[in-house]
């Protein structure tokens, strides 16, 4: 009988881990965040901290409005890189490849920007975004089950996420951004999962390229996140560069 009880039990555990429809995984990871109108209710987010990667350790901070305005910073050695997306068009100021003057963004790094800049991510309000979203059953990250999600975006571009059975929050989202014929593959890790404004993100975040050795993926450890911070949508527009010939004519 104790062994039928069992048998019985681990038959519903992973009847109940398949039992799931890609509607209520969403709406399930919504609720686990805090709830539609509390994610909602936030509409700026001001983000600092520390990034590392291959021995090398830089401040980081980034800023981001709803619906779709980012800005993010990266500083080393008294330089910043800069990145940003108005809503618009992606723009970036690279120091470290000695332009320090800011210059529009090709197709393959704006992809991932507006991608990014997407304030509330792929999953809220997917329908209205024209975003299709599949379940594809339990698979596993790093040994543990999850259920894994597809969300294949109205640009085509496609996001699985890896979603812990337990807590509903995604561990891992692997993204696959289409360009030009070809594919680019990208893994996210999030961790160490906090509350601002009764909005649950990840503070521990691990990204790079899919495939790589994971102590090679840049890690980003956040240690201040402002919520509803009043943000100029200004700081997301390209700044104006002045040429030599018109400061000339002021001379």
């Amino acid at each position: 009988m104790r062994r039928l009880w069992c048998i019985l039990a681990i038959t519903f555990s992973t009847f109940a881990l398949w039992a799931q429809t890609a509607e209520e995984l969403v709406a399930k990871n919504i609720a686990a965040k805090g709830g539609m109108d509390k994610i909602k209710a936030i509409r700026s987010l001001r983000t600092s901290g520390k990034f590392q990667q291959g021995g090398i350790t830089a401040s980081w901070g980034e800023v981001a409005k709803a619906p779709d305005l980012l800005r993010n910073s990266l500083s080393l050695q008294g330089m910043s890189l800069i990145q940003a997306y108005d809503g618009s068009s992606g723009w970036q100021i690279n120091p470290f490849e000695g332009r320090r003057d800011p210059e529009l963004l090709g197709e393959d790094d704006l992809r991932d920007l507006v991608y990014q800049a997407d304030f509330y991510g792929p999953l809220v309000d997917y329908k209205e975004k024209g975003n299709k979203i599949e379940y594809l059953g339990k698979d596993t990250v790093d040994g543990d089950d999850v259920y894994r999600l597809k969300v294949t975006l109205k640009n085509g571009d496609v996001t699985y996420y890896f979603l812990d059975p337990d807590t509903y929050l995604e561990i891992r989202t692997e993204t696959q951004h289409f360009i030009r014929g070809s594919i680019r593959e990208s893994v996210t890790n999030y961790g160490n999962y906090k509350q601002v404004n009764g909005v649950y993100y990840a503070f521990a975040i691990e990204q790079g390229p899919k495939g790589a050795d994971p102590s090679s993926l840049a890690k980003f450890n956040l240690e201040k996140v402002e919520a509803n911070a009043a943000v100029d949508d200004q700081t997301f527009k390209m700044p104006v560069v002045k040429s030599a010939s018109s400061e000339k004519g002021k001379n």
